[in-house]
C-alpha cells in the first residue's frame, strides 16, 4: 500500500506503579526501640519484605528470632537463616529473645523512627 513504517525497531519506557504493602512486627520493645520478629519458616518473600523494610527504614532495630537458625533458607541451599541474617545486617537469636535485649540502651534511631511511622 505504499505505507511507511517499522516493526519492533523501538523501545518505549514505562514505569509500573508502586504497591504500598504493610508490616506489622511481632514485638517491639517499647523502652529501647528495638523491633523483634519470631519465625519458624522464613519464606523469600519475607526475606525480601524484610530487605526492603531495611532499605526504606535503615534506622529501625529489627531483629530476628529463629525457631532452628541453621534452617537452610530453601531446600539444597548452603546458607542458613543465621548466615542470611548476617550478611544482611540483622541481629538474630535461638528460639527465645536474648535477655541482654531488654537491658540495652535506648536506640535513639530506631525510638524516633518507630514514633515517626505510628503518627502517620
Amino acid at each position: 500500500m505504499g505505507i511507511k513504517y517499522s516493526y519492533e525497531q523501538h523501545k518505549i519506557s514505562y514505569t509500573i506503579p508502586e504497591s504500598v504493602h504493610k508490616y506489622t512486627p511481632d514485638f517491639i520493645l517499647e523502652e529501647n526501640g528495638i523491633i523483634i520478629e519470631t519465625k519458624g519458616q522464613f519464606k523469600l518473600d519475607d526475606r525480601k519484605k524484610h530487605k526492603w523494610i531495611q532499605l526504606q527504614y535503615p534506622d529501625l532495630d529489627i531483629r530476628f528470632v529463629f525457631t532452628n537458625p541453621l534452617g537452610k533458607i530453601r531446600k539444597g541451599s548452603p546458607t542458613s537463616y543465621a548466615q542470611w541474617a548476617t550478611k544482611e545486617g540483622f541481629k538474630y537469636a535461638k528460639k527465645l529473645i536474648p535477655v541482654e535485649w531488654f537491658s540495652e540502651p535506648p536506640n535513639l534511631k530506631s525510638l524516633e523512627a518507630i514514633e515517626a511511622l505510628y503518627k502517620k
